[in-house]
């Protein structure tokens, strides 16, 4: 069964009686290469287990499958269920939960799925929950050893932004002090029925042993990321005193102690000066 042909899933959909669901972020794959290029360049081994989130008519599960030795994919729209019976029935490795990613309970999931073995997540992620599954994924602390997922263009570069740069964010900070993170190529919009309106990447965040830079309070740290990202075109002592809820004379002698310049905005700081900001803010 190809499933990447138009006329296939067509077929498919009319047999079971599915429609694309918008509010789901369902575009589903027509171009043959992208699965089995995300699937190499995932890292996966025969020994892995993988984390797939949303399945759709299970193009990329049926890959996984093949190099996997067990695949878990958590899919919201239970109206597939039937049609991936069909698509999927074939393996004997591959397991279908039904549920809210961003709401199940994941560290229970891999205890009773994974159980310690090699997880790598590989996934065509909805793009109107990218950022939060990612996030979510990454401060929970999964035993994941890597995540390899499909963005939005847009998203893939921000989320992969080195700090300092233009194009950093609290997203490309967060993921940075997770994670070793790579653009591994490019997926134009005609990849895909219905074509969406924007063009993708395939991403890979390598997680590290440990962060990068060292923190009295990793949860501060993330605040201040936060707030200093929250008014893009303004500089430091106004972002962090609006988004800190503190006075704007408590952020100067912060900044002073940090060694970062008043003047400054976020994009031009480094993980470090978050850091150090972080460490020299009083109790709030």
């Amino acid at each position: 069964m190809e499933l990447t042909h138009i006329r296939t899933i067509r077929g498919l959909m009319s047999r079971y009686d599915i429609r694309f669901t918008g509010s789901l972020g369902q575009n589903f794959i027509t171009n043959p290469s992208v699965c089995p290029r995300m699937v190499k360049e995932s890292g996966i081994t025969p020994d892995s287990c993988v984390l797939e989130i949303g399945a759709g008519v299970g193009v990329l599960t049926r890959e996984l499958a093949k190099a996997a030795a067990k695949v878990v994919c958590v899919e919201l729209d239970k109206g597939l269920f039937p049609l991936l019976g069909e698509t999927l029935g074939d393996f004997d490795n591959i397991k279908l939960v039904h549920g809210d990613v961003l709401k199940l309970d994941l560290r229970g999931l891999f205890e009773a799925e994974f159980s310690g073995r090699d997880v790598v997540v590989c996934a065509n992620l909805p793009y109107y929950i990218t950022s939060p599954v990612i996030m979510r994924l990454l401060e929970e602390r999964l035993p994941i050893r890597s995540i390899t997922v499909m963005v939005q263009r847009e998203a893939a570069a921000r989320i992969c932004a080195m700090l300092p740069s233009r194009e950093a964010g609290a997203i490309s900070a967060a993921v940075q002090y997770y994670c070793e993170p790579q653009i591994l190529f490019a997926v134009s919009r005609g990849s895909f029925m219905p074509a969406p309106k924007v063009d993708s990447s395939v991403i890979r965040l390598d997680l590290r042993g440990e962060p990068p830079v060292a923190v009295y309070d990793e949860a501060l740290l993330f605040r201040v990321i936060r707030a200093a990202f929250s008014q893009r075109r303004k500089i430091l002592p106004n972002c962090l005193a609006s988004g800190l809820g503190v006075h704007k004379a408590v952020i100067f002698p912060v900044l002073l102690a940090a060694g970062v310049p008043a003047n400054a905005r976020a994009e031009q700081l480094t993980l470090d000066d978050f850091a150090r900001i972080a460490d020299s803010l009083p109790a709030i």
